[in-house]
């Protein structure tokens, strides 16, 4: 079954930097695109930053210009680079593939807070 450990996560003052990592099995990693999600207290799990199996990336708004995803298909692994952090990137983060449907298992998620 698939499995998605995701790290790297702590509290960072605003403005500082942060880079998560997100190691999955059970999938045939290199064929899947891969996204970083994040959900706040009562607010809906949102997709920031999608990567294809070609390196082609895409970003939500909200981060564009701040987050870098990429990728080590050696590793399995999906990476996040934070710079330039908010108040409001204060989440806890997922991968998954994407776009992740209903019925996709989830890892436990890495917290990430942004002090002002």
């Amino acid at each position: 079954q698939v499995q998605l450990v995701e790290s790297g996560g702590g509290l960072v003052q605003a403005g500082g930097s942060l880079r998560i990592s997100c190691r999955a099995s059970g999938i045939i990693f290199s064929r899947n695109a891969m996204g970083w999600y994040r959900q706040s207290p009562g607010k809906q799990r949102e997709l920031v930053a999608v990567i294809t199996p070609g390196d082609g990336t895409n970003y939500a708004d909200s981060v564009k210009g701040r987050f870098t995803i990429s990728r080590d298909n050696a590793k399995n692994t999906v990476y996040l680079q934070m710079n330039s952090l908010k108040p409001e990137d204060t989440a806890v983060y997922y991968c998954n593939v994407a776009p992740a449907g209903s019925g996709r298992s989830w890892g436990q998620g890495t917290q990430v807070t942004v002090s002002s």
